[in-house]
């Protein structure tokens, strides 16, 4: 196998033997993709690869499927792909491959009816669930993957700088997301994974979507966007804009308590530290300038094959932050029924601070309109 899919195999079986977990089942997730290469689409035949700790992986996939499972970067690397036909059990074939094995962890992404299958053919074997042994793995970034997520965050940042041409007076919420879709597949991404146009009174809700809302003058408006790149890395950036003229008072006094706020957490995370500090240093600022109720959501996320892994930047997060973690800082303060802003970059941690991998500025801007 190439060295990274090796690899990565050989550590997540290293990681089994520590947590004495005999085999591991993966079906299609971002888990899948990340041991094997293969971005497979989970359907009502069974795809896993099945993983005994102690010998070789095995992609087990649906006979029409072969074709896509030998081009994953496992399969040209040499790992085995064995299919089956529709008349098949393929449960059965993914248990025969774990047959020695008494303890079986499965991707925390597997359908309950998968499990229930696995439970019922086999029901002595204790099954778990096998978050925790990948999570380690994926948190932890190697160059190439950073490398990909510097390229997905130029990618995004681009979109951004082109915000003009789509948040106008007069346009709809969802008439500005369905330009900004075009744009982030033009600028460099395969998939258009979320888009947020929150105008007005709608930015005050972190996950409103979009509306038809007309956009007003004056309007303070959230735009949080990201997708997938080819190879599966993903973006997730927000700005907060003006358009059309000046916003009032009180929301510019805000929007500067947020700037800092993002900023100090900016400066201070890095290895060593912990996940939930990075948070809290923040939540003082806004607490301080007198925000912190509004301010009502997590610091961050994890990003790399998903939008949202380990580590979360949040109070009671204990985990101590090494070199190759990639999450965003993303605070916001959000007044209801009035306006909302919140300002996130996704950053790698490195030995003495962390690499923000968005670049486009973060004062605040007054688009034409």
């Amino acid at each position: 196998m190439t060295a990274d899919v090796a690899s990565r195999i050989h550590r997540v079986q290293a990681s089994m033997v520590d947590a004495s977990v005999d085999g591991l089942l993966v079906t299609p997730s971002a888990d899948l993709r990340y041991l094997t290469g293969y971005h497979a689409t989970p359907l009502e035949r069974l795809t896993a690869l099945v993983l005994p700790a102690a010998s070789d992986p095995v992609l087990l996939v649906p006979a029409l499927e072969r074709a896509e499972a030998e081009r994953s970067a496992a399969a040209l690397a040499g790992m085995q792909v064995r299919t089956y036909e529709e008349t098949d059990d393929a449960v059965a074939m993914a248990l025969d491959v774990l047959r020695e094995g008494e303890v079986v962890a499965v991707d925390d992404h597997m359908w309950a009816s998968r499990l229930l299958a696995f439970q019922t053919a086999s029901p002595t074997l204790h099954m778990r669930t096998a978050g925790a042994l990948l999570s380690g793995l994926r948190m932890r970034k190697g160059s190439d993957e950073v490398a990909s997520l510097r390229l997905a965050g130029a990618a995004i940042d681009r979109v951004h700088s082109r915000m003009g041409e789509f948040v106008r007076v007069g346009r709809s919420e969802r008439e500005a997301a369905a330009l900004i879709a075009t744009a982030i597949i033009a600028e460099g991404h395969d998939t258009v994974d979320f888009v947020i146009v929150g105008s007005g009174p709608h930015g005050a809700s972190p996950h409103h979507a979009v509306s038809d809302r007309q956009i007003q003058a004056g309007d303070p408006v959230v735009v949080d966007i990201g997708g997938s790149t080819a190879n599966g890395y993903c973006s997730d950036s927000t700005r907060t804009y003006v358009v059309g003229a000046e916003p009032d008072a009180a929301f510019t006094d805000y929007y500067y308590v947020l700037l800092e706020a993002q900023r100090t957490q900016c400066d201070f995370a890095r290895s060593g530290v912990t996940a939930e500090s990075v948070d809290r240093v923040g939540r003082r600022v806004i607490a301080e300038a007198g925000y912190g109720e509004f301010f009502v959501h997590r610091t961050g996320h994890g990003i790399g094959l998903e939008t949202h892994e380990e580590p979360y930047i949040v109070e009671g997060n204990h985990l101590v932050l090494e070199a190759g973690m990639a999450f965003s800082i993303e605070p916001g303060i959000y007044l209801p029924g009035k306006h909302g802003a919140r300002i996130e970059d996704i950053v790698v941690t490195t030995d003495d601070g962390v690499e923000r991998l968005n670049t486009t500025t973060r004062e605040l801007i007054v688009l034409e309109g």
